[in-house]
């Protein structure tokens, strides 16, 4: 009887030694699956750059030129097209080290903002980027292929074009504001109509967001060319310029474009993050996109689920679409966006759906996109180049198996994995 609690005690400790060593196991096997879950997309841009280097190489005729002389001529010849391609994307993507440390010994406040404006000027691109990829991404999380978000970008931009000229007089504080919310509600209101003919019909999200496409861009084309007409702009069809009470402040003078715009998105990428993972509802979106019968089956709304998911996705693109007139043209062209409501699909593969992977491949794009201007100016290579290397990224995160396999990474026993039901309508 005597040595019974010295035997509790030893199971006792035994069961916590068990429980220690079981959580060290799940920290470990978490930090593993989190390592392996960016690993893939940092091995996807990399090797995304390969291959646009080698794409450089083969439309560069000065390489052709050296190996006819010899592989030695050629293989240096080779490295230098690629170095100097890739030397001035980084230069006008991030500006120049050596000018920035010389502007900030001088302490030359003209010269300061002339050398970081590569770097302030990547982060204006990247912004309408965050806001799109996150309109994509919670579609995303829905279990929603949103492909109508250059529409709804289009729609936001000429809603918030609209109250920023329209209204007089107001102080910033409110003009401001509004006009946001307008973007956001045109947005939301474009995005609205194929959830809720998704939700109520069956109709097919793809085919209805890509058919809202046009109708958004002729719509947008006939108010610019009619009611929303400059009469001032010699027939051009553009928007009156906005009042300067709506404009997204700048920190800096003209020609550096940074507004608030970029902190804003990184506030709206953060309150996404919160709402979709730290909110019942966020938990009960996450699930409809996950398995909508079981969802069902749980006693989840699915219908409502989806037209909010639908709603809110068109108002994060609307946002997009406001940015770029509150923040950068301050007036609505039918030239608003390059493309940003197609590229956002791209944002939110490469961001895994996740809100911090959508902003971080903003950046990418955003510094892509900037520094591929200097990089034709300087190289005369066409700027088509990096939206290849973006294509060859996609590409790569499309096939985790193909990067796997290159670099012979094992897959992990679990992975979170965004499911897409639009395709299958079920």
């Amino acid at each position: 009887m005597g040595e019974e609690p010295s035997q509790n005690k030893d199971v006792g400790k035994a069961v916590l030694q068990e429980l220690t060593n079981s959580s060290k196991k799940n920290s470990g096997k978490q930090r593993r699956s989190v390592g392996q879950t960016l690993l893939i997309p940092v091995l996807a841009v990399f090797s995304g750059l390969v291959f646009g280097g080698i794409l450089i190489i083969l439309t560069d005729a000065n390489v052709y030129t050296a190996f006819g002389k010899s592989f030695g001529q050629g293989l240096l010849a080779a490295l230098n097209s690629v170095g100097t391609a890739y030397g001035a994307l980084l230069r006008s993507a991030f500006g120049s080290p050596a000018r920035m440390i010389s502007a900030l010994q001088a302490g030359n406040a003209l010269e300061i903002r002339r050398a970081f404006n590569p770097f302030l000027e990547s982060l204006v691109v990247s912004t309408p980027y965050i806001f799109a990829g996150l309109a994509v991404a919670v579609g995303f999380r829905a279990g929603l292929f949103n492909i109508g978000v250059e529409g709804q970008l289009f729609i936001g931009g000429t809603a918030a074009a609209f109250v920023g000229y329209a209204l007089k007089g107001l102080p910033a504080v409110i003009h401001l504001p509004l006009a946001l919310l307008a973007g956001a509600i045109g947005g939301g209101l474009w995005g609205f109509i194929p959830g809720w003919l998704k939700a109520k019909t069956g109709a097919h999200e793809v085919i209805n967001t890509i058919m809202l496409n046009w109708i958004a861009f002729r719509l947008t084309d006939w108010l610019l060319g009619g009611p929303m007409r400059d009469p001032t702009s010699g027939g051009m069809p553009i928007s009156p310029k906005i009042e300067a009470t709506a404009w997204l402040p700048k920190f800096f003078q003209t020609p550096i474009r940074f507004h608030l715009g970029f902190f804003i998105a990184l506030a709206i990428a953060w309150l996404m993050w919160f709402l979709l993972f730290k909110t019942t509802w966020g938990f009960n979106l996450r699930t409809v996109g996950a398995n909508p019968h079981a969802a069902k089956y749980g006693g989840m709304n699915v219908v409502t689920s989806t037209i909010v998911a639908m709603s809110l996705s068109g108002a994060l693109a609307g946002l997009a679409g406001a940015n770029q007139v509150l923040g950068v043209a301050h007036s609505m062209a039918m030239g608003l966006s390059s493309g940003y409501g197609y590229d956002s699909i791209a944002l939110a593969l490469l961001g895994n759906s996740s809100p911090f992977g959508v902003v971080l491949a903003a950046l990418l794009f955003g510094f892509l996109r900037n520094g591929a201007t200097q990089m034709m100016v300087v190289t005369q290579i066409p700027i088509d180049i990096i939206s290849i290397i973006q294509a060859f990224i996609i590409v790569f995160i499309a096939a985790p198996a193909l990067i796997r396999s290159i670099y012979h990474i094992k897959e992990a026993k679990a992975e979170e994995k965004v499911f897409i039901h639009g395709w299958g309508g079920k």
